[in-house]
């Protein structure tokens, strides 16, 4: 019997050669690179602020805005800029054909991954058109992007509920980061055969730190949006600048937010190690 090709194979085909295209690699690897330039930055900035040396507590798009003030700044975050969209290209590409995981994609944790994927996609997209103002000289307003998101889902029917499951939900990739960095499994993203043992220690050591101080930080944040829902104030919410601000605002807040910030600092080195040595397979 002949076999028909519905609408969806003809189209999924082309789609899986232009993910499996080595540019989509280089991208992705670029991508790795970019989120560590703009961890480092805002580690850096939290750092200097937890110790006194200036600085300031700020988030991705204020990581940006630091660099494009800088000697050759548009320059530079154009590169970051390319990685950004690199990045996010890569993670639409996990979000469709999930090529770094095996077995039933029906599964709830895959489901679960491949949202997480989509998410990022649409986060590091928005990251990206925010450099591209900025490099055009024409940054985005002013304000508070996580309250003014938060504000509009909450106005929505049932909002404040899906707002307190998406603090719930958050609170729980924050706890999933805490248990990857004490199991380490992260090291399974590795080409580990392509490392030396002194490069496979290091990477374990900066991955725990840093991927620990990420679930700090997204407990945070999912502890401030789970509160935005209770007390229906979207200004109870908090993005990453936010979460690091409430730290500093704690009994022992400078010590607490120079060791996030350090966190957030081997995280950044963390991920310029994937850059160049993660497994990225292709669909």
């Amino acid at each position: 019997m002949a076999r028909h090709n519905s609408p969806l194979s003809n189209l999924e085909q082309p789609a899986r050669r232009a993910a499996s295209h080595p540019w989509i690699e280089k991208l992705a690897r670029l991508g790795f690179a970019a989120k560590g330039i703009v961890y480092f930055v805002v580690g850096l900035l939290a750092a200097q602020a937890a110790f006194g040396t200036g600085g300031k507590t700020t988030d991705s798009s204020g990581a940006l805005s630091t660099i494009v003030t800088q000697p050759f700044g548009k320059f530079l975050l154009a590169l970051v800029t390319i990685g950004l969209i690199g990045y996010a290209l890569w993670r639409l590409v996990q979000t469709i054909f999930d090529p770094e995981h095996a077995g039933e994609p029906t599964k709830a944790k895959q489901i679960a991954q491949r949202i997480g994927y989509g998410l990022s996609a649409i986060a590091y997209s928005g990251l990206a058109l925010t450099a591209i103002r900025l490099i055009l000289g024409n940054p985005s307003g002013g304000g508070n992007s996580t309250q003014d998101w938060t504000a509009r889902f909450m106005a929505q029917p049932f909002g404040r509920w899906l707002v307190g499951l998406a603090g719930l939900v958050v609170i729980g990739v924050g706890l999933a980061y805490l248990y990857e960095a004490f199991k380490a499994k992260f090291q399974r993203h590795f080409n580990l055969n392509l490392m030396s043992e002194s490069e496979r220690q290091w990477t374990k050591r900066l991955g725990r730190c840093g991927i620990a101080a990420r679930g700090i930080v997204f407990g945070i944040i999912g502890l401030f949006l789970t509160l935005a829902a209770l007390r229906q104030n979207a200004n109870e919410a908090r993005g990453l600048g936010g979460a690091l601000a409430a730290l500093a605002a704690q009994p022992f807040g400078p010590w607490l937010l120079g060791i996030v910030a350090l966190g957030l600092i081997a995280y950044s080195i963390y991920s310029l190690i994937e850059a160049r040595y993660r497994q990225i397979r292709h669909p």
